[in-house]
């Protein structure tokens, strides 16, 4: 089979475009043929080597997938050569990764794909979806008729984080660096959008949310926490989800007092019950139109280098160049 792999860990222009094997499904998995994969951050960094994990040699990377059942292996019982699937949570903890012809994976990592959604807005919103799903549903646990700030509704978790929190029946305020990002975040379904080079995102939360913000989703590395517990309502939730080596002083006295509540989660550790419960509501609102996964650019599987370089641009060097997810089309 065709794949994109490392030989170890490394920059992007170390990605070969090559012959593989195809894998053997073992026991609990199907082999996927793959149509579609996406690219995350966190796939660059476990390929860079900034975040270490055991890797097997060679290593293709990518978590999200999808496309359609080939063949299963022993006691496979969900699902049948022929269905349509998509999954995420590939290319992490000794798992090979999606971006090649074919994956096994494990029948708990994968769901089924509903009838007329595309496999690029399956594996578009994969990651992101069970991403923003896991920190408004288990972790921030967002009501209806509350009000959240999403920092970045226009990125690719971010624009995601909008639509699942106005499906859950949330009012929506989040940030945008310009005008065109800002049409991209109402598009999503965003109710107010700060344009955070204009107004400072502090007093304009202040301002549209004077009784304080019920959920702060936070997707900034190094976020100014003392600007956030004061736009926090009492009992606010403030949800983390990046910036690994950041350590922001956090103001103690007004978190308490307010009776806030700090959430940081990976969703790769997520378990398989949890991440089956999110890709349950997403299944049902991508069928219906309320989750609609924004493709910012397709590459080909052999310009998966390119794909990688381009994500690191985005998310490392922070040059706003992407407003929702790099999908490869295999």
């Amino acid at each position: 089979m065709k794949a994109a792999y490392v030989t170890q860990p490394g920059p992007a222009d170390t990605l070969t475009f090559g012959e593989l094997p195809t894998p053997t499904p073992g026991p609990g998995e199907c082999l996927v043929r793959v149509a579609v994969s996406a690219v995350n951050p966190i796939d660059t960094y476990v390929r860079g080597g900034i975040v270490a994990m055991e890797l097997p040699s060679p290593y293709v990377p990518g978590c999200d997938l999808a496309g359609v059942v080939d063949s299963v292996g022993d006691g496979v019982t969900q699902f049948q050569p022929g269905d349509r699937v998509w999954g995420s949570n590939q290319g992490l903890l000794g798992r090979q990764g999606t971006l090649a012809e074919f994956a096994a994976v494990g029948q708990e990592w994968l769901y089924p794909t509903p009838d007329g959604v595309s496999d690029e807005a399956a594996a578009a919103g994969a990651l992101v979806g069970i991403t923003a799903h896991l920190g408004l549903v288990r972790e921030a646990q967002l009501k209806a008729g509350e009000t959240i700030l999403v920092v970045g509704g226009s990125g690719g978790v971010g624009s995601t984080v909008v639509q699942l929190a106005k499906a859950l029946g949330a009012r929506v305020i989040t940030t945008a660096g310009c005008e065109e990002r800002a049409v991209v975040a109402r598009e999503a379904g965003a109710d107010e959008v700060i344009l955070y080079k204009q107004e400072d995102i502090g007093e304009a939360t202040k301002r549209l949310a004077p009784s304080g913000v019920n959920v702060w989703w936070e997707t900034r590395r190094e976020p100014d926490l003392a600007q956030v517990v004061g736009c926090l309502a009492e009992r606010g939730r403030m949800v983390v989800m990046a910036g690994r080596d950041a350590t922001p002083a956090l103001p103690i006295g007004p978190f308490y007092v307010k009776g806030c509540r700090l959430l940081g989660f990976a969703m790769f550790k997520a378990t398989p019950e949890e991440q089956h419960a999110a890709a349950d509501d997403l299944n049902r609102w991508l069928a219906s139109g309320a989750y609609q996964p924004r493709i910012a650019r397709t590459f080909s599987l052999d310009e998966t280098a390119a794909a990688h370089a381009l994500q690191e641009a985005a998310t490392i060097a922070r040059t706003e160049t992407l407003a929702g997810k790099i999908v490869v089309k295999i």
